[in-house]
């Protein structure tokens, strides 16, 4: 593999390789990266695994190599601390518990001390701190050359760290919004470099989706809100009108999120104009931001941060005023919008995102490497090639090097009711006790949905008091995923319901996971509006979107969540995969025959027999 990397980064081009758990993958495109002489950017899925590569793989590559390279590591301006913040938030002293008051000290003593600033090195402050938001900047309040603290800013330094390495670990988040869509601070990156590789590479699509489209969301204008005020604190106290109408525009925003009724959710933009309540209040938020916007005008001189506030509002007055008039002319987009607990964003999504990624990848020539244990359905890559606009570049799979055949059981029960039957939950937990008791625990539970994750989590936890059994039981949200595997890992024979994080990027050796029980084919819902358009679209140009898209895209998700289970030479598992449709449909076939090639049954007794002889 390594070869192969080598010689696409030596003749500038693109190369596609699936590499099984165990193959070594990231040492396979080090190795030539290292050695290529140019500038690299290596763009990894998430920040876990960015550091990951940053402070342990890369360092032990570049030793055996002995190579002179300079390594840096970037991540979203969201993950460093800045003083500009900082110092405001300490100073408006506005913070609501104790806790925040205490955490934001902590964060103050840390940007003492720290080189590089980010936050993932203040381990006495936990990651999901409200008080981080009050502390980092956004590309909306950042305000650039013009900012007191510019010479201490641990994102220019990180920037100009990443400008005069010659390999840069990124996430695809940070490239796909910064390096190929060009940030100002960043425009620089992309065409000094010579190789581009993306390991996790199957979440590329998804994520180019959500950066190739526009989106604004209430929480940009409660911010604003809030910055204005603080701003104006300082610089501004004689001007009355701006805190009354700081307060008009979050009630405004407040009411817009309320517009769409309390649970969380995805919906249309025919779904969300349906409820009465929704076009007046995005009418309302239009001419709340627009007065705000004319107010801030009249102060901007007064300060850098009014002024900055100013150009903010500006641009939200446009964004809102566009996907309120979403043009039936944008063709190819899609509008819709999600609601989270306090906010809701509006998005206009590309149906399509080849044609977009294809011509940021013109220009000057450079090597483009996607890597990832999980981008073939049945050995080819047609699917993946297709999402992104690849043509039919060079590509190989290397299978992993454990022998699945010894090391694990896949096991699909019998007597399973149909997929959409009201008590399926309750079926994949009986069926799946037995197992979880042979095993001793250590079983992972992967469910499709979050009704269903409570649910299994509801009726394991009955399960295991009514048989006074002593297996801690862990769900998903009870803390961060971290701090969720370490407990899962420290104990050994614990259970773990989880839904759709938990399904890639999670890695537990050894008997302390040696179940891994999936409810369903991890098909996307159908209501999700991004995804039906892209259906409806299909079936216009007379193509089958369940074949080409809904069916690739879960062999992909089965594959991923199958990876939990074996990590490593010694490892012994059984994977449990409830839905009946893998046996019963033809398409199941397709499922099934992407699968590592582990021994397979139908029976109990197998499962049973295997822990028993483990």
């Amino acid at each position: 593999m390594a070869e192969r990397i080598a010689e696409a980064i030596k003749n500038n081009a693109v190369f596609i390789a699936e590499a099984g758990t165990g193959t070594g993958k990231t040492f396979a495109y080090l190795v030539p990266a290292l050695r290529s002489n140019g500038k690299v950017i290596v763009s990894t899925g998430t920040k876990t695994l960015q550091d990951q590569l940053f402070n342990k793989d890369l360092p032990t590559v570049r030793d055996i190599l002995k190579a002179p390279v300079k390594i840096a590591l970037l991540k979203g301006r969201a993950n460093y601390v800045c003083p500009y913040h900082l110092q405001r938030s300490l100073a408006d002293g506005r913070f609501l518990t104790r806790e925040d008051a205490a955490d934001a000290r902590r964060i103050s003593v840390f940007a003492k001390t720290t080189q590089s600033g980010d936050k993932a090195e203040c381990v006495e402050v936990n990651e999901n701190s409200p008080v981080w938001q009050h502390v980092t900047s956004t590309r909306d309040n950042c305000l650039g050359q013009e900012c007191p603290d510019y010479k201490e800013c641990f994102v220019m330094q990180a920037r100009k760290e990443a400008m005069a390495a010659d390999l840069v670990v990124v996430n695809h988040h940070l490239f796909l919004a910064d390096v190929m869509l060009r940030d100002e601070g960043m425009a620089e990156l992309l065409p000094a470099c010579n190789t581009v590789i993306f390991d996790e590479a199957h979440q590329l699509p998804e994520v180019a989706t959500l950066f190739f489209g526009d989106s604004v969301s209430t929480a940009q204008f409660l911010d604003l809100a809030r910055d204005a005020r603080t701003e104006a604190l300082t610089h501004a106290r004689d001007c009355l009108d701006l805190p009354v109408a700081s307060k008009a525009l979050e009630k405004a925003a407040k009411d817009l999120r309320l517009a769409v009724g309390i649970d969380a959710g995805r919906f249309s933009a025919g779904q969300l104009l349906e409820r009465p309540e929704f076009a007046p209040a995005l009418q309302g938020l239009l001419e709340e931001i627009a007065r705000f916007a004319a107010i801030l005008e009249t102060q901007a001189e007064r300060a850098e941060g009014l002024e900055k506030c100013w150009q903010r509002a500006g641009e939200l007055v446009q964004r809102l005023s566009q996907w309120q008039q979403q043009q039936p002319a944008d063709a190819g987009y899609v509008y819709w919008g999600e609601a989270f607990t306090h906010s809701l964003q509006l998005n206009a999504t590309p149906l399509d995102v080849a044609n977009i990624f294809r011509k940021q990848m013109g220009g000057h020539p450079r090597a483009w490497i996607f890597t990832s244990a999980t981008l073939a359905v049945q050995g080819k890559f047609h699917h993946y090639c297709a999402e992104l606009g690849l043509g039919d570049p060079d590509s190989a799979c290397w299978h992993s090097p454990f022998d699945y055949g010894e090391q694990a059981v896949l096991y699909a029960p019998l007597g399973m009711p149909d997929p959409n039957a009201w008590n399926y939950t309750e079926s994949v937990v009986d069926a799946a006790w037995p197992a979880v008791k042979a095993a001793g625990g250590g079983a992972f539970f992967l469910c499709t949905s979050l009704r269903a994750m409570r649910r299994t989590h509801e009726l394991l936890k009955a399960r295991l008091e009514d048989e006074g059994l002593d297996m801690p039981l862990l769900v998903q949200g009870e803390g961060s995923k971290n701090d969720l595997l370490q407990r899962f890992r420290h104990h050994g024979a614990a259970i773990l319901v989880g839904s759709q994080s938990f399904w890639e990027g999670v890695d537990v050796r050894g008997e302390a996971l040696s179940l891994v029980v999936i409810d369903k084919i991890p098909f996307a819902p159908p209501d999700d509006p991004v995804l039906a358009a892209r259906i409806e679209e299909m079936k216009k140009q007379g193509r089958n979107a369940f074949m080409e898209y809904q069916l690739p895209r879960a062999v992909i998700n089965v594959k991923q969540g199958a990876g939990r289970l074996i990590r490593d030479e010694t490892d012994k598992g059984v994977l449990m995969i409830c839905d009946p449709r893998l046996t019963s449909k033809p398409y199941g076939r397709r499922v099934w025959q992407s699968l590592p090639p582990m021994k397979r049954t139908r029976e109990l007794q197998v499962v049973l027999d295997f822990f028993a002889n483990r």
